[in-house]
């Protein structure tokens, strides 16, 4: 019933940058948390960034900041992930998480055991 896709993944040399895109369907997402996720072959999923349902409040990895930005467009339910300077530790599949309905509309989450529903992922793929 809920689907969520990721888009905009690639293959990019390192310093480019590329533009993450998650839509989600099958119901609107109000008062609700969404972020980003990577796992890279052999190692744990980790947390990169998170936005509020009301945008004020975001929240990023050390290993992204100032690189990488979080923004949503909760009219058309869908979660952005701008990156740029990407470096080949950024090599990951990148999933889109929404989390559980929230009392206000300031609340973030950073583990990834706090959402409730995932994309499939986009491979980003930076080589050398």
């Amino acid at each position: 019933q809920v689907q969520l896709v990721e888009s905009g993944g690639g293959l990019v040399q390192a310093g480019g940058s590329l533009r993450l895109s998650c839509a989600a369907s099958g119901r609107t997402f109000s008062r609700r948390a969404m972020g980003w996720f990577r796992q890279a072959p052999g190692k744990e999923r980790e947390f990169v960034a998170v936005i509020s349902w009301s945008v004020i409040s975001t929240y990023y990895a050390d290993s992204v900041k100032g690189r990488f930005t979080i923004s949503r467009d909760n009219a058309k339910n869908t979660v952005y992930l701008q990156m740029n300077n990407l470096k080949p530790e950024d090599t990951a599949v990148y999933y889109c998480g929404v989390s559980p309905q929230t009392t206000g509309r300031n609340q973030i989450f950073t583990s990834k055991s706090d959402y409730e529903y995932w994309g499939l992922g986009a491979q980003v793929t930076v080589s050398s």
